[in-house]
């Protein structure tokens, strides 16, 4: 059980409460916390008493020395706030979002600070407030409170708008029902389009067999803040989306993200959203998927030779043909098992330029 998951906050109380009952739980002393995460004596009895903030420099230290991640204590502060006091809540709330690359990537339009980009902000997410939001991306928040480790510069905020950004673009995509069996069988035929240097052929013959089985499959350039490179979700019990960023534009990670979407898909539950590159709890679920996307571009039966390939660059190119499958998945495949040095064959893989 994670930390997080051990303290069952109340939202109502300050999370200077939390802290302190950690405190004496392990029978720290506050001057010894103090140290611990670099305060004074008094700015600690402050953080205490609910009457200073949780800054992302003191969630960091918080991490460090009490345990669960950043985001647990910044929406821990942050719902107490809320409640505190709304319009601060609100401005932090519109604060957190990416708002210039929201801006650049032309998903709101400029708005001067205040009512007016508030509302922007609401009528992008579809929602009449901001407490509206976090029931709407409750499911989010979760995963970021639980979420083991800091290890990127991410947002929870950031991430929403990207996914959101992904069902507005899945809206325009017309499909048939979703049909499992369907994509199953599908799935050599998009697997042969990894041998397609060209995004321009390949992506809309991907869009459409994908559609044809209920998938809306749409690329989203990932806002300040978001490391995500692929997620997935049921937006109905009809159609799913398949969302992918342009995170990584070398062949072998899209494809494999790509198809790590598509284990989860089939695999696992349809009431979860699942996103890669933000580091949950959920190991098996994200080990299956990976399983599932080496699996698919090299069939289990091929395993062992490929680890026992001739490492000479015609050998890697020979193997790609008779799987029908890139030369520089072979290589990114190869580099995942360790068989080679990340740095060697680098030039075999295709980098793809997206218009």
């Amino acid at each position: 059980m994670s930390t997080a998951q051990a303290f069952c906050p109340d939202w109502a109380s300050s999370p200077g409460e939390t802290i302190a009952d950690i405190l004496r739980e392990r029978r720290i002393k506050v001057e010894t916390f103090a140290d611990l995460i670099g305060q004074s004596v008094e700015q600690v009895q402050r953080l205490l008493s609910g009457e200073s903030p949780i800054t992302l420099g003191v969630a960091r230290q918080l991490q460090q020395t009490l345990g669960a991640s950043v985001e647990f204590w910044m929406a821990r502060d942050f719902r107490y706030r809320q409640i505190a006091d709304p319009e601060e809540a609100t401005n932090a709330w519109v604060q957190e979002l990416p708002i210039r690359d929201m801006v650049k990537f032309g998903w709101i339009e400029k708005a001067p600070n205040g009512p007016e980009q508030l509302t922007a902000c609401l009528k992008f997410f579809n929602v009449p407030s901001v407490a509206a939001w976090h029931r709407v991306y409750g499911t989010l928040e979760r995963m970021y409170l639980f979420k083991k480790s800091a290890s990127f510069e991410s947002r929870q905020a950031a991430v929403a708008a990207w996914l959101r950004q992904g069902e507005i673009q899945a809206e325009g995509i017309e499909c048939s029902p979703w049909e499992a069996r369907g994509f199953e069988n599908r799935l050599e035929r998009l697997r042969l389009l990894t041998r397609e240097s060209r995004p321009e052929i390949f992506w809309p013959e991907l869009q459409k067999t994908c559609a044809d089985v209920g998938i809306a499959a749409t690329i989203v350039p990932t806002p300040n803040g978001c490391p995500a490179s692929g997620a997935t979700r049921f937006l109905t019990d009809k159609k799913a989306l398949l969302l992918l960023s342009f995170r990584y534009l070398v062949e072998d990670q899209f494809w494999f993200s790509f198809f790590h979407e598509a284990g989860h898909l089939l695999l696992h539950s349809h009431k979860e959203t699942f996103i890669e590159g933000i580091e949950t709890s959920d190991t098996r679920a994200e080990n299956e998927a990976n399983e599932f996307a080496a699996n698919v571009l090299i069939p289990p039966q091929h395993r062992m030779e490929l680890l026992n390939l001739n490492q000479r660059r015609f050998e890697l190119a020979r193997f790609a043909r008779r799987m029908g499958i890139s030369t520089g998945i072979v290589v990114g495949q190869l580099q995942h098992y360790k068989r080679i040095p990340n740095a060697h064959f680098n030039t075999l893989k295709r980098r793809y330029h997206w218009s």
